[in-house]
């Protein structure tokens, strides 16, 4: 059962709870381990031989970031409530 705090019906109330940290809890352990794992496939050898850059510590932070917003996204998806007569998806 989704806490009567986190349901929201518009795009302003879901990135309002977004930009409050609601997700924080549920998105950071997926964006840790996928984050990883896509720093270690994509820029494990260039920071292993010393040669990582700026742009090389840019992409792993971007290896964080999409899969925090993308857990996020799917965490508030399951929170929305739409509402009467507009259905989720046109038909």
């Amino acid at each position: 059962m989704v806490e009567r705090s986190l349901i929201w019906s518009t795009r302003r109330e879901g990135v309002r709870l977004f930009a409050h940290g609601v997700t924080v809890r549920a998105a950071s352990p997926v964006a840790l381990v996928v984050g990883t794992i896509l720093s270690a496939v994509n820029q494990g050898s260039t920071i292993a031989n010393g040669a990582a850059t700026w742009a090389t510590w840019a992409r792993v932070v971007v290896n964080y970031c999409v899969p925090f917003v993308v857990a996020s996204i799917g965490f508030l998806s399951a929170c929305r409530s739409v509402p009467r007569g507009e259905a989720l998806a046109p038909e």
